[in-house]
């Protein structure tokens, strides 16, 4: 771990927090996937003329009517739209806090010292 002190405080940054920003990133990309997936199921009920589709629970799929699942629908996406927009935050706090200590480790180490990714 890294750790820097400055006028603000003490700035602490380590491989976990990298790989934590990673970590975020891909999970970003999964919840994103999740949220079209979602899209396009409620396209999908926009199409069909049934009444009561299958709508799957677990390992389990059950006759539902269409109102309830296209209300499952919005309900689940915009939970997923709330995480995603969690995990942004996240991802662009740990970012700052990166380009922040990496400002201040160039400063002081100048040119003998590499912080880039490989």
């Amino acid at each position: 771990m890294v750790s820097v002190r400055h006028m603000h405080g003490t700035l602490g940054l380590g491989k976990r927090d990298v790989e934590h920003a990673d970590s975020v990133t891909a999970e970003g990309g999964i919840v994103a996937e999740t949220n079209e997936n979602f899209e396009d199921a409620s396209n999908e009920l926009i199409l069909t003329d049934e009444e009561v589709v299958r709508f799957q629970i677990g390992e389990v799929f059950a006759h539902v009517p269409r109102e309830e699942v296209e209300s499952r629908i919005d309900q689940m996406k915009e939970t997923t739209d709330r995480n995603l927009e969690k995990l942004e935050q996240e991802k662009e706090m740990i970012l700052a806090q990166m380009a922040e200590l990496k400002k201040i480790l160039y400063g002081k180490f100048k040119d003998s010292i590499n912080l880039e990714e490989d």
